[in-house]
């Protein structure tokens, strides 16, 4: 099987159970577990299908080095979005012209990064998605590659959290685009249009994305003379396991069509869907409890290590690698945080798990790891990747004492 006709999305049944059971054993868990040939395969068959169109990673899914590297090594360039994913992008080996910044309200302290790395790499592409931006951008000294962000008023995706097209706090209003790229003009290299209408779009939602892009395409159209217009990401991937994947083919034929009037080069940031199913967390049962509403399975993960449930109310699959051929019982599985919403599902069928039991919740791969946090003073977990037979560490287990660290090493009495 070539890596453009692997299968189209990876099933948490997919998953070695045995190859899981040993990695729990090996480095404890809560443990992530990122998968780079699927990541490989994710890239290479977005790549082949949008093969009309410059595809870069949106490395906010998951700044981890491996990954910026396995993806960048495989052809990507990378999207960042705050200067700290310039920052560890340069650290995981990426040139900077490579690179390209969008800034959604950046601190000072991001532009003037942003603009040191551009003084010594003119090729890199700043994207603004306010006026006031383009002022502190010129009052810095920078005239250099500026793409502008358009907020079209049409959001699409799976949460109304990360349906960008609509949310104000997101790009320049539609209608103030073209005045502003006039000034732009006046002022800097300006190179492209950039939108990213919402994520976690799946075939059902290709209609209303088409309408949300269509409106940025005659928007480029109008405006003319654009080197780029870099439509974001949004491509998603099934959460959950009846849900059937993405068909990549028809968004992209809906991509070429909507942008076939458009003089310039397509740029695309796909993340969720080159990560999601590249990553799982493991996590073992802790307590079981039996009470009159529900069964409780409480496990080592919390909402410190995925969040996502609790922020999104996103579903993730649970399997019970232990246990699988149990009896499915309706259970409640939540970590061990004080707070109602540290839970991962409730009242839902799991093989029976008992205390000890491995757990594995899927898709992970893409703001997993990264929306991880310390509440409740709960360390980060450890990560693995794996690769064919091989397997290492690339992000080790929070430790107490990294806990605290940041406190150690401040000066003088405290």
């Amino acid at each position: 099987m070539s890596l453009v006709d692997s299968a189209a999305i990876k099933r948490l049944a997919d998953w070695d159970g045995d190859r899981l059971e040993r990695l729990a054993a090996a480095h404890d868990t809560p443990l992530y577990v990122t998968d780079h040939d699927r990541i490989r395969e994710n890239f290479a068959r977005f790549d082949a299908a949008f093969d009309f169109a410059h595809v870069m990673y949106a490395a906010k899914a998951n700044t981890g080095r491996a990954v910026i590297q396995t993806l960048y090594d495989a052809g990507a360039d990378i999207e960042c979005a705050a200067a700290g994913e310039l920052d560890r992008a340069l650290k995981a080996g990426v040139a900077p012209e490579d690179l390209q910044y969008t800034a959604v309200n950046p601190p000072d302290r991001d532009l003037d990064y942003a603009v040191d790395l551009w003084a010594d790499t003119p090729e890199l592409t700043i994207t603004a998605g306010a006026e006031m931006t383009l002022d502190r951008l010129e009052s810095r000294g920078f005239d250099g590659r500026l793409a502008i962000r358009v907020n079209p008023g049409i959001g699409t995706g799976h949460h109304e959290k990360v349906a960008t097209g609509k949310d104000a706090k997101f790009g320049v209003a539609y209608d103030e685009v073209p005045e502003l790229v006039a000034d732009a003009r006046e002022r800097f290299e300006f190179v492209g249009l950039h939108a990213h209408v919402g994520s976690g779009v799946l075939s059902g939602d290709l209609d209303d994305h088409r309408r949300a892009l269509q409106k940025v395409a005659d928007l480029a159209e109008r405006v003319g003379s654009l080197e780029f217009l870099d439509l974001g990401g949004g491509f998603g991937v099934p959460y959950r396991p009846e849900e059937p994947p993405l068909d990549i083919e028809a968004a992209a034929e809906m991509v070429r069509e909507v942008t076939d009037g458009v003089d310039a080069t397509i740029a695309l940031e796909p993340g969720r869907y080159l990560l999601a199913d590249a990553g799982a967390l493991l996590t073992r049962v802790n307590t079981v409890k039996e009470t009159p509403e529900t069964r409780v399975v409480g496990v080592d993960a919390g909402l410190t290590a995925l969040i996502r449930p609790a922020m999104f109310d996103s579903y993730h699959h649970i399997r019970n690698v232990t246990g699988g051929d149990r009896e499915p019982v309706e259970s409640s599985v939540g970590g061990p945080l004080c707070t109602s919403a540290d839970v991962f599902c409730t009242d839902r069928p799991i093989p029976r798990a008992e205390a000890n039991d491995l757990l594995a919740i899927g898709n992970v791969g893409a703001y997993g790891i990264n929306l991880a946090n310390q509440f409740h003073s709960q360390p980060k977990p450890g990560e693995v990747a794996i690769e064919g037979d091989d397997e290492r560490v690339t992000r080790r287990r929070e430790t107490f004492e990294d806990l605290t660290r940041l406190e150690d090493e401040v000066p003088g009495d405290q």
